[in-house]
């Protein structure tokens, strides 16, 4: 007889599996553009955009849906508009301004193939797609409005955006892990909390859920970021798609740098195990968010 874990992972997997290729088929078909669309800046989209990728976000807001009872065949367009954002902010994370990486998702990096000023517009018309997507395809209105509000606040500059900023001016800035938390929540973690907070406005979450959710998506983006700096210290740049190796290199500010290694380890584990017992304070169907949280910190890519 299987275990209810056994079970619980079967599930996850399956759910992956099948909506990370119904996603996949989604941005494809949303990125088809007509012919006012430039060839080269359509190339230059699809090429980021459909890259193979974990599709994490996308997968959050699916599974957060679920978890309220609710369809995630409703989410699927929030779960593109959220890959939408977060894929022009790697195209614009990756260019010579900022972080300049020559790889991404296992090819080479929007400006790296198709120049810096075709990168710079393929990450522009991502960010407006995202909205028109949510606009024109979350019912009702009511309903794509407030998604609208809480994706572009967490795309801003309080967040996403503003977590950008002073990860550039962290290698200048005095080491200090209550600062590198306060980037990550925002640069990374902003994303993936309200990946899972659109995925339950859409299943239609009690603000009892909303809470657990949103405690959920703030540890577990923390515990993702604390695995990505450790798998730049210790992973392979095959498995990654990505350099490995660049944080030290460059002087960045990370949690290994500052905790090291063992104890972010440590940490990210806590933070995966306190986003578990979040979602135990509310009735969701929690098992894929469980499984998901689990992942993020054994992940290997």
């Amino acid at each position: 007889m299987q275990s209810l874990a056994a079970v619980d992972q079967d599930f996850f997997a399956r759910f992956c599996a099948e909506w990370r290729q119904r996603v996949d088929q989604s941005l494809a078909q949303h990125t088809a553009y007509g012919p006012d669309c430039p060839d080269r800046l359509r190339e230059a989209i699809r090429h980021s955009l459909l890259a193979p990728a974990k599709r994490l976000r996308p997968l959050l807001v699916l599974l957060s849906c679920q978890a309220c009872g609710g369809d995630p065949e409703r989410a699927l367009p929030a779960a593109c508009a959220v890959e939408m954002v977060h894929t022009y902010s790697l195209i614009h994370d990756d260019l010579p301004a900022m972080d300049d990486d020559d790889l991404r998702r296992g090819r080479p990096s929007c400006h790296a193939q198709f120049g810096e000023a075709t990168a710079i517009l393929a990450g522009d018309a991502l960010l407006a797609h995202a909205f028109e997507l949510l606009a024109t395809h979350v019912v009702p209105p009511e309903l794509a409005a407030v998604c609208c509000g809480e994706l572009a606040q967490a795309a801003g500059a309080c967040n996403l955006v503003g977590g950008q900023q002073d990860d550039l001016l962290a290698p200048w800035a005095t080491p200090d892990l209550a600062h590198l938390e306060r980037i990550h929540r925002r640069k990374t973690g902003a994303m993936i909390c309200v990946s899972v907070r659109l995925g339950g406005r859409i299943g239609g979450a009690t603000q009892k859920q909303l809470a657990a959710l949103t405690s959920y998506g703030q540890k577990i983006g923390l515990a993702f970021q604390i695995v990505d700096d450790l798998l730049d210290l210790e992973g392979q740049t095959e498995a990654m798609g990505k350099r490995v190796g660049k944080d030290a290199k460059k002087g960045k500010l990370t949690f290994p740098s500052l905790m090291g290694v063992e104890a972010s380890r440590q940490r990210a584990g806590e933070l995966a195990a306190a986003a578990e017992a979040v979602l135990g304070s509310a009735e969701l169907d929690s098992k894929g968010l469980v499984q998901l949280a689990r992942f993020i910190v054994k992940r290997s890519m």
